[in-house]
């Protein structure tokens, strides 16, 4: 079973091809990708990446958590589910 990780603290600069190659020391990865801001097609500083499984997921986890990349310090850990928005008015 896959695992979803939550990537955060991203430099604006960073793109999904560095994050695939980084996450890759640790195992297998499944899909990665930046959240972009609506408006102005920029990064928004966070993604994610899935990996093939749980352990590769956990290893990333202690591997990356804390580490540098890009001048800042990446916050890692795995992807929580998306909350219902249901009650948010545009």
């Amino acid at each position: 079973m896959s695992m979803k990780l939550y990537v955060g603290n991203l430099s604006f600069e960073t793109s999904s091809s560095e994050l695939q190659t980084l996450f890759a020391q640790t195992g297998t990865v499944e899909s990665v990708s930046l959240i972009e801001d609506r408006e102005t097609g920029r990064s928004r500083g966070f993604g994610f990446v899935e990996m093939s499984t749980n352990e590769e997921g956990a290893a990333a986890i202690a591997k990356f958590d804390g580490q540098d990349l890009g001048g800042r310090a990446l916050k890692v850990n795995e992807a929580k589910p998306r909350e219902n928005r249901a009650g948010f008015i545009r």
